[in-house]
């Protein structure tokens, strides 16, 4: 299963970038820059999946003790917080030529980084404790309270004034987006998910290992 996720991820990838540099029109105002949101606005939806899937597995986890659930939320919070990283580095590059900044302290960007630095620490809150059922419980409540801090995310650019634009997807109404732009932009959404979902089974099956080779 975990093969044939990667070997789908891996033609998904392809089709995306024929999709973003090949099918999708270059955009009148912003000009090819424009085209780095096919893999911007995908990664962060990637990692809100990946991180409601590790709150889901954490909630389970503190119910049930149950270590292969420790392990799923383990792995698709790093995953998550590797997709937010993508986000915001491609967040930067996007916003320098179109803003004239690498970084400001956006509504939206701030609570951007609030969760991604809350994520840190959740995997450095794992190394650092040496017993292993209270690493993991105290992640667990770590990983649900900042998980719960993505509707925050979402709704800053309603809340406050940003410079961020508001979604042109996941919102009231239907999307204003040119069917071609939504469809490469649903394409990437598509091969990121299957890789997240990829790289979250690798993980969960190697840190299983590590926890039967140290048994």
């Amino acid at each position: 299963m975990t093969t044939l996720l990667g070997w789908l991820a891996g033609f998904g990838l392809v089709s995306g970038l024929v999709m973003g540099f090949g099918v999708a029109p270059r955009e009148v105002i912003q000009g090819n820059v424009q085209r780095i949101m096919y893999l911007h606005v995908p990664a962060v939806w990637v990692a809100y999946l990946a991180f409601i899937v590790g709150f889901i597995a954490s909630v389970v986890y503190l119910a049930r003790r149950r270590d292969a659930a420790d392990r799923l939320a383990h792995a698709a919070c790093e995953v998550g917080t590797l997709f937010l990283g993508v986000n915001i580095a491609t967040g930067a590059i996007w916003g320098k030529p179109t803003w004239g900044t690498w970084w400001t302290w956006d509504a939206r960007l701030t609570s951007v980084a609030v969760v991604f630095v809350m994520f840190l620490a959740y995997l450095l809150l794992r190394g650092a404790i040496d017993d292993h059922e209270r690493a993991a419980r105290y992640a667990a409540v770590l990983g649900i309270v900042a998980t719960l801090n993505i509707p925050l995310v979402h709704f800053s650019v309603y809340w406050w004034r940003t410079l961020h634009q508001p979604p042109s997807l996941l919102k009231p109404g239907s999307s204003t987006m040119p069917s071609v732009i939504l469809t490469a932009l649903l394409v990437n959404f598509a091969a990121l998910a299957l890789l997240g979902a990829y790289f979250i089974a690798r993980r969960a099956r190697l840190l299983a290992a590590e926890e039967e080779a140290l048994a």
